[in-house]
């Protein structure tokens, strides 16, 4: 994915205003694709209940304003002053990051196991809830998916696409630049949340969820542990 940050990066010379601002809008949008904020938000969704399209937009670009509000009072000292976060710092953030997809993986298997999930057909369309016909209580709240993108923007300020921003020569152009990027990262996760709530509340993902439920925990638990022992640099991230 760094890659790709670099090669949106070069289409800017770091002092024409439209295409700078350009180039932040596109590293914004590219920025929510990074594994590590995929997986949280996949996991943050499916262990939500209900909710469907708008509910997953809104709860995406809830996560993505936490997300930017830190992306942006951490970077504006990187891009004015090259002035970074401790590397401890960014350590212990990354790390908490790390146990927090875990968190949400393993919430996300324990409600599959007390039967969150399973489908109950009545007398209307089917629908899915606990075992003994409990409904499960909101899992997520919009200020505790706000805390979660904070965390994840605090460990995510010293990213590629940051550190492209802070080669711009106009100190203020750099800072506008910034709260673009750092807005339609919130945006795009707001898009591609509502891609995940929209697949996750069609009758026929919601019908099998229950048995797929147990594999996207699984997977999201490992990426948690690698993501968390790459923070301590014990493994090597490769992304």
């Amino acid at each position: 994915m760094f890659g790709l940050d670099h090669s949106i990066a070069g289409f800017s010379d770091g002092t024409t205003l439209l295409v700078v601002v350009a180039v932040a809008v596109l590293l914004g949008l590219r920025h929510a694709s990074d594994p590590d904020h995929l997986a949280a938000v996949t996991t943050l969704l499916a262990s939500k209940k209900g909710g469907g399209l708008r509910s997953a937009a809104a709860l995406g670009f809830t996560w993505g304003l936490g997300h930017a509000t830190s992306l942006f009072a951490f970077g504006v000292p990187i891009v004015l002053y090259k002035a970074y976060l401790p590397e401890a710092v960014q350590s212990a953030a990354e790390t908490a990051i790390g146990f927090v997809i875990m968190a949400l993986a393993v919430w996300l298997l324990i409600r599959w196991r007390r039967g969150a999930f399973a489908v109950h057909a009545h007398d209307g369309p089917a629908h899915s809830h606990s075992r003994g016909h409990r409904h499960p209580r909101r899992s997520r709240s919009p200020f505790q998916a706000y805390a979660i993108g904070v965390l994840h923007g605090i460990g995510g300020s010293a990213g590629v696409g940051v550190l492209v921003l802070a080669s711009i020569s106009d100190r203020l152009l750099a800072v506008v630049a910034l709260g673009l990027f750092a807005f339609f990262t919130a945006v795009s996760m707001a898009l591609l949340s509502s891609g995940f709530g929209l697949t996750l509340s069609r009758p026929r993902v919601q019908r099998s969820f229950a048995r797929f439920a147990p594999a996207l925990g699984a997977l999201s638990l490992a990426f948690g542990v690698w993501y968390t022992l790459g923070a301590q640099s014990v493994v090597p991230y490769v992304f």
